[in-house]
C-alpha cells in the first residue's frame, strides 16, 4: 500500500502539524461541516462554532490520532481499535464521515503546508487518510 518513503513523508508530516494540533483539527472539522452539513448532528451537544473550545478540543484529539497511526502505519488497525469500538457502537457515527473527514484533512493539510505539500506528499497523504478511514469503519461491517 504505501511505500517506505511514503511512511516517512506522512510520519514528517504529522510530526511538523502536532504543535499546532487544534488549529489545524479544527479547521478540518469545519470544512467538513460546511461540506456535509449533516455531520453536524453528531455534536448538537456541543459548541461547534469556529474556535469553540469544543471544536478545537476535538480538532486536536483527530489530529493526535492521526499523528499516532502513523507511526506505525502496518498497526493500524491495532492503534485503532478503541476508536472503532466508539465511533461505531456509542456514537454510532455514519462511517461516510470517516471520509468526508480525509478530504477536509487533505485540504487543510495543502492549505498549511503550501510548497511542503506536492503531489508526492498530498498522494501518500490521501493513501494514509482512506486507510484511516476504512479501519475505523471497519467495525460496522
Amino acid at each position: 500500500m504505501l511505500s517506505k518513503k511514503e511512511k516517512k513523508m506522512i510520519l514528517r508530516i504529522w510530526e511538523r502539524i502536532t504543535p499546532v494540533a487544534q488549529d489545524i483539527g479544527a479547521e478540518a472539522l469545519l470544512r467538513m461541516f460546511t461540506t456535509a452539513p449533516g455531520s453536524k448532528t453528531y455534536f448538537s451537544h456541543l459548541d461547534i462554532s469556529p474556535r469553540s473550545p469544543h471544536l478545537l478540543s476535538h480538532g486536536k484529539k483527530i489530529v493526535l490520532a492521526l499523528s499516532e497511526g502513523a507511526t506505525d502505519i502496518s498497526q493500524l488497525s491495532v492503534t485503532l481499535a478503541p476508536l472503532q469500538t466508539m465511533h461505531a457502537y456509542q456514537l454510532r457515527i455514519d462511517p461516510s464521515n470517516f471520509k468526508h473527514l480525509s478530504y477536509c484533512m487533505l485540504v487543510t493539510l495543502a492549505c498549511h503546508l503550501g510548497d511542503d505539500f506536492m503531489a508526492e506528499a498530498h498522494a501518500a497523504m490521501d493513501k494514509y487518510l482512506s486507510a484511516f478511514a476504512a479501519v475505523l469503519a471497519l467495525k460496522y461491517r
